[in-house]
């Protein structure tokens, strides 16, 4: 499946810092950089004022770069309430802004996107970093981590996305299959009911045949 051209918007949520990333998917496994960097929103302002900056952010970077796509990192207790809350209020508003353009959003948890980039779910953040600088071709590894980490999960994305169309595909085709052919499906649903019933009557037993009669 070739996805040459595709523009990801790659995201790692946060509050006080969210990282930003761009990139181009070229052919076969190749992705090319355009953009990264990071959001960051201080601490001692007021939530809405917080969410507000990170919106005007991600929307000038959508404005301006144009991606095809947007993947997320998915939210995941990390046992700290209070952080787990302002992610997911980030989550919302980066969510938002790619619904208003029509984009498709793709979320990947930490271990998927570790899996996909340095083949080990646990690897750390500088192997991670080490990884995403060698594949990107860049001059030197991008920074902070939310950085990175941004570029990591667009990379993810661009590697994933020939199987999430083709099981797209096949959903489809199966889709387009059944109401094509409703009734076949409804034969079969009767035959399961069937044989369920059948399955559920009492055999009699040679004894009780010849005591009936």
């Amino acid at each position: 499946m070739n996805l040459q051209g595709l523009r990801v918007m790659g995201i790692d949520p946060g509050l006080t810092r969210c990282g930003l990333s761009v990139v181009q998917a070229g052919t076969g496994r190749a992705v090319y950089p355009v953009a990264v960097g990071v959001v960051r929103t201080p601490a001692a302002a007021e939530l809405s004022e917080r969410l507000l900056r990170l919106s005007r952010a991600v929307n000038e970077w959508m404005d301006e770069y144009q991606p095809d796509v947007v993947a997320i990192e998915r939210i995941f207790e990390r046992g700290n309430v209070s952080t787990v809350m302002h992610t997911a209020h980030a989550v919302g508003v980066l969510v938002l802004a790619a619904a208003e353009r029509n984009l498709p959003v793709h979320m990947y948890t930490p271990s998927e996107v570790k899996k996909a980039i340095s083949g080990n779910g646990r690897a750390d953040k500088k192997q991670m970093t080490t990884m995403i600088t060698r594949i990107l071709g860049l001059s030197q590894p991008p920074q902070p981590a939310d950085a990175a980490d941004a570029l990591a999960l667009a990379v993810c994305h661009c590697w994933r996305a020939p199987l999430l169309v083709r099981q797209q595909q096949a959903a489809t085709m199966m889709g387009e299959q059944a109401a094509r052919h409703p009734q076949s499906k409804q034969l079969s649903g009767f035959n399961q009911q069937r044989r369920s019933r059948t399955a559920q009557v009492p055999q009699i037993s040679q004894s009780n045949r010849r005591s009936s009669k």
